[in-house]
């Protein structure tokens, strides 16, 4: 099996957080900018990919992503922050 990824998109800094899961990181983080999937993401306007997680088996990023989406919000907060403490948008970073 190929890898994957596990990501957090806001809609601003300490907004409202999305925690998901892909193969394929350039395109989703494009369809959550575009807003081309019908969903929480474009309910809320969260387009700003905050953080991403490299993962060598598709498997372990599902799992890490149904862990990290039983976690308190200030934990998840706590893990942008170590790695994007200026809540940068990384989509540029991916192409």
């Amino acid at each position: 099996m190929k890898g994957g990824w596990v990501y957090i998109v806001t809609n601003q800094r300490n907004g409202t957080l999305y925690v998901g899961v892909t193969a394929n990181i350039a395109r989703r983080a494009w369809e959550h900018r575009e807003g081309v999937a019908e969903g929480f993401s474009k309910r809320y306007g969260l387009k700003r990919l905050v953080y991403v997680e490299r993962h060598d088996e598709i498997v372990d990023a599902i799992q890490r992503e149904k862990r990290m989406k039983s976690w308190p919000r200030a934990w998840k907060i706590n893990l942008i922050h170590e790695s994007n403490p200026d809540w940068e948008d990384l989509y540029q970073t991916l192409l």
